[in-house]
């Protein structure tokens, strides 16, 4: 896993991009104290680990439709 600060991340953006098309994960990181702000994945990875599971529904496979009426956020909050 490479590190980048924002800055290098700027500077290098089409190289990063191209790493992380690759399969190689990029951790940026923002300040003197160079904290952790985020973590670029392949688009692929992102899919496989994006899931919602609901309490007793943790077993079952659920598919929101793109006509649903609420997002899954505020169907989550509910």
């Amino acid at each position: 896993m490479k590190t980048l600060a924002v800055g290098e991340l700027k500077t290098h953006f089409s190289e990063a991009l191209e790493d992380v098309k690759s399969g190689e994960e990029i951790v940026v990181t923002y300040g003197k104290k160079k904290e952790n702000i985020a973590v670029l994945i392949p688009y692929k990875s992102y899919q496989k680990n994006h899931k919602i599971q609901l309490g007793l529904l943790s077993e079952k496979k659920m598919k929101i439709n793109e006509d649903f009426a609420i997002t899954e956020d505020e169907l989550l909050s509910l």
